[in-house]
């Protein structure tokens, strides 16, 4: 007898056939595998990424300011600001400083790149929802700070740069460069 070539033997056919009876695609061993993929993704919560509440610029005199201004007068305490307040004066601008948006560059710059980033923390945190959103959140973290730390245009005014010491927009302390954070709550 001869075969097409590509083609199984009546035995190799029979063969294939209990194979497959023993190995089935499917079931519920599978579902209920995938179920537990699923939840453990999908109860993994909410990712929040940011300047998060309760990150403050400590208090501090006003002492470079005056010094910069030849002012003989006493250095005043200033009060706390939120690092958040000032983020958003430097993302959409003042009357007095240009807009130096950071944050929306972050976003337009590597939120194409989140969604993968994120596929690959579920597979490394073998599922884990909450773990995978913890790495995709310090992958941001790093990429807003990675923003701040290189942003050069628009340059400070003449008297920031003499306050400061250097021209180098969205960085003086450093504070505000360390505070991008991020948190995952349970949904």
């Amino acid at each position: 007898m001869t075969r097409l070539p590509g083609t199984a033997s009546p035995r190799g056919a029979r063969a294939a056939r209990v194979a497959s009876k023993n190995h089935v695609v499917g079931g519920k061993k599978l579902a209920l595998a995938l179920k537990s993929i699923e939840h453990k993704i999908t109860n993994g919560g909410v990712l929040r990424m940011g300047f998060l509440e309760g990150s403050k610029y400590p208090q501090k005199t006003n002492a470079r300011f005056l010094k910069a201004v030849g002012s003989k007068a006493a250095p005043t305490v200033q009060p706390e600001l939120s690092i958040a307040q000032v983020a958003f004066w430097n993302e959409y601008g003042t009357t007095r400083a240009p807009a130096r948006p950071a944050f929306r560059t972050t976003i337009q710059k590597y939120s194409p790149q989140w969604g993968d980033r994120l596929g690959k923390a579920v597979v490394a945190a073998n599922y884990d929802g909450q773990k995978a959103l913890g790495l995709l959140g310090q992958s941001m973290r790093d990429d807003l700070e990675s923003e701040i730390a290189q942003w050069t245009s628009p340059g400070n005014a003449p008297l920031t740069i003499k306050i400061k010491g250097f021209d180098k927009p969205l960085v003086d302390s450093g504070d505000m460069q360390r505070a991008p954070d991020y948190e995952v709550k349970p949904k």
